[in-house]
């Protein structure tokens, strides 16, 4: 079997310039839209620390981030950071450590969040959603990284 070259769908202009703009602002300004947070993680070639919208989903007492679009910037600097994060929203800046889990432990999460957030992110997923069986969300955990989130210095 061939490896797969990392997945990564890129968002178009009205995404990054309006939606997720505004979806931003509205977070940071504390009115969160259907779980919304932004994202802060140090940025892995500037250093700097990047932004970006991101839905944290709860299921069973824990949080996860769920990329639906992939290998993207986001992902790759929360893995460059080995983790470390931040969650904002309004003027509350939490701490956060993510850990990826692996595509087996993936099912229950991506079926929450496609429960939640398909009419969002569905055209992702090609086709799945989260009445699909586990074998075909099997089929595309790889290509959308998951990460459970602790508080800084918490052990899971």
């Amino acid at each position: 079997m061939t490896p797969t070259a990392p997945h990564y769908r890129q968002p178009g202009w009205f995404t990054v310039h309006v939606f997720n703009a505004f979806v931003a602002w509205l977070t940071r300004h504390g009115l969160s839209v259907w779980g919304s947070r932004v994202l802060e993680v140090r940025g892995r070639q500037s250093g700097e620390p990047r932004r970006v919208p991101v839905n944290l989903l709860s299921l069973d007492g824990k949080e996860y981030l769920v990329s639906p679009r992939g290998n993207g910037q986001w992902v790759r600097n929360v893995r460059a950071a080995g983790g470390e994060l931040h969650l904002l929203l309004g003027r509350r800046r939490e701490q956060r450590t993510a850990v990826e889990l692996p595509d087996d432990e993936k099912i229950p999460v991506l079926r929450a969040y496609l429960k939640r957030w398909k009419f969002e992110v569905g055209v992702f997923f090609e086709g799945v959603d989260a009445d699909s069986s586990e074998s075909a969300l099997q089929e595309i955990a790889q290509r959308h990284p998951v990460f459970v989130l602790s508080s800084a210095g918490e052990a899971d």
